[in-house]
């Protein structure tokens, strides 16, 4: 969140999620406007909420990759193991008729790879 002043009389503090605003205007006042439509009239310039919000995403992204770099690196992707934690420890699949493709085994049409 980020701190904004209300313009008034005593310049009420409130803080802002940053992801909800949509324009910032200099009519002469500063105008904020929100993707809920509701707008506020701030003390701060057009300036100065730009660089609130700059430092806000920065601070987060900052975060999340330190947080990256900490975690023990995996071999395996995120998907895959929480796929591996869903099904446990289970035997590989193999050949119901014993007629596994083996290495002599000639292609087939749909698959050339096999």
């Amino acid at each position: 969140m980020i701190v904004l002043h209300r313009l008034g009389h005593n310049a009420e503090e409130f803080h802002l999620n940053p992801d909800l605003i949509l324009t910032v205007e200099a009519t002469p006042d500063t105008v904020v406007t929100l993707t809920t439509g509701t707008r506020f009239v701030v003390a701060e310039s057009p300036v100065r909420v730009a660089e609130e919000v700059r430092t806000w995403r920065t601070d987060i992204l900052r975060d999340a990759l330190s947080r990256r770099r900490d975690e023990a690196p995996s071999g395996r992707s995120a998907m895959a193991r929480v796929v591996s934690s869903r099904i446990g420890d289970r035997p590989p699949l193999t050949a119901v008729d014993g007629n596994a493709p083996t290495e002599d085994s000639p292609p087939t049409a749909d698959h050339p790879e096999r």
